[in-house]
């Protein structure tokens, strides 16, 4: 039987790539039944007799799944932040950080609307920012969509990849798409004056070949919960604190309360920025108020 990748996913419709084919399929009944979603990323085995009539008859194990966007098998995710219009938000990156980390997806962090800084102490701000979050190991990018430097910086680690952008909406998501694929010409909005965010300008998940490799452009969000990450694994979702846990005094250390803890000391001598650690206080208080499931 033919297999494919789902490229795809709008109205019930799911669209297959086989090589040069594209094929709208539906799911079979089975994946009700056996309570199975496809997803756009996964490797499928469908029948079809045309390009118009295909039904998806299996799905392949993914190695990873999104539920917001609803997106798998990712290589990496390209958090796209802007530095003004919306102002940037480490509280915010932080969340889409966690679910990324959770996931064993590789986080890279682009900071969009740079020539947008109306002032020199809101761009040191972001530089600052940026600077903590390259010291923590992570990949950042300044951009500009009005400068050269986007395909220059972004084009080559998206190559042999599936890429997904993601983001709060209004950041620029669409914008860099278009530079990527000029023909793409993809819809973008400006920022809504009332609501102080941006419109939603992606309604559905899709993959698009750039270069050799697969971006997929989700719809924005403007948060994110933390549902299936228990308090335990919050750590191992901030790289700086998972490598120095093994230093705290106690084993299982949450580095809330508990004495001689290696966070705590790290946060008070400055090599853990205070906001993460917040954050990271925050979150455990959030999931330990989450309702149970029964």
């Amino acid at each position: 039987m033919p297999q494919g990748k789902i490229v795809k996913a709008l109205s019930g419709f799911y669209y297959v790539q086989d090589g040069e084919r594209f094929i709208q399929c539906r799911g079979r009944g089975v994946f009700r039944k056996n309570k199975i979603t496809p997803l756009v990323g996964d490797e499928v085995v469908y029948q079809a007799d045309n390009d118009q009539e295909g039904y998806i008859l299996e799905v392949f194990d993914r190695k990873n799944e999104l539920i917001r966007p609803p997106i798998c098998n990712v290589d990496q995710a390209i958090l796209v932040f802007s530095a003004v219009e919306p102002d940037f938000s480490p509280t915010l990156l932080d969340r889409f950080l966690v679910l990324i980390e959770a996931n064993d997806i590789e986080p890279i962090i682009v900071v969009s609307k740079t020539d947008l800084i109306p002032s020199k102490e809101i761009k040191e701000k972001v530089i600052s920012y940026a600077k903590d979050y390259k010291n923590i190991g992570y990949t950042v990018f300044l951009t500009s969509t009005v400068e050269s430097t986007v395909e220059h910086d972004l084009q080559p680690i998206l190559n042999e990849k599936i890429s997904v952008f993601a983001g709060q909406s209004g950041v620029g998501k669409s914008s860099l798409l278009n530079i990527l694929r000029p023909d793409l010409d993809l819809k973008t909005n400006d920022i809504s004056t009332h609501l102080g965010r941006g419109k939603h300008t992606t309604r559905h998940v899709e993959l698009i070949a750039v270069g050799s490799g697969f971006v997929a452009d989700t719809p924005g969000f403007s948060s994110l919960d933390f549902t299936g990450i228990e308090v335990e694994e919050l750590t191992y979702c901030f790289p700086e604190m998972k490598e120095r846990s093994g230093d705290c005094k106690f084993r299982g250390c949450t580095h809330v309360k508990e004495p001689k803890c290696a966070i705590k000391d790290a946060v008070e001598n400055g090599e853990i920025p205070l906001y993460r650690y917040e954050h990271y206080l925050s979150f455990i208080e959030e999931i330990k108020e989450r309702k149970p499931r029964y």
